[in-house]
């Protein structure tokens, strides 16, 4: 066993980045370590910060969430260092990303948010992504930041929807019409 829990910890989540092939949220992650006692939050972000700093892991902010990927290094790492993982901690993981897997992907795979442009208008950016490339990716302008955060928080519910229309009418002949 490790005589350093924050490197055990680090490692932990370096497994759980190279088990899924999509990124995972901050919260996700604590979610699992929380769940099941193994640190404390603050701890948990110590770890998160020392893996960011020596680029194991790599982070994107969308709307005050961050999501974490593991970096060609971090994988090389766990090469190396994965066997001091012991064998329940690897079932706990891998138990949590089998039983949440659908839930996780939906979570960080469904993307809104907003920003304000060059000419003062608020750009409003919907996305779906799958792995690491992007299914559906639409940009609007909108009046106020009002109008868009109800529609980043529509997209969560209606992607699917807004997706199966866009790509039925775009695949649609016009000499059917």
């Amino acid at each position: 066993m490790l005589s350093e829990p924050l490197t055990l910890y680090k490692l932990m989540i370096l497994y759980m980045l190279k088990q899924v092939k999509f990124p995972l949220s901050n919260s996700q992650i604590s979610e699992f370590f929380l769940e099941k006692e193994y640190t404390t939050y603050f701890t948990l972000q110590q770890a998160v910060n020392e893996l960011l700093e020596a680029h194991l892991i790599k982070q994107e902010t969308i709307r005050n969430s961050s999501r974490y990927e593991i970096t060609r290094e971090g994988e090389e790492t766990l090469v190396f260092f994965g066997n001091a993982i012991s064998e329940g901690i690897i079932e706990d993981i891998d138990r949590f990303l089998k039983e949440n897997k659908i839930r996780l992907h939906n979570e960080v795979s469904v993307i809104a948010d907003y920003y304000k442009s060059n000419n003062s208008d608020i750009m409003v950016q919907c996305e779906i992504r799958e792995g690491k490339g992007t299914l559906i990716q639409i940009s609007l302008s909108v009046p106020s930041e009002e109008h868009a955060e109800i529609i980043c928080e529509n997209w969560k519910s209606c992607n699917q929807q807004i997706y199966s229309y866009v790509m039925q009418e775009l695949m649609h002949s016009k000499s059917d019409s």
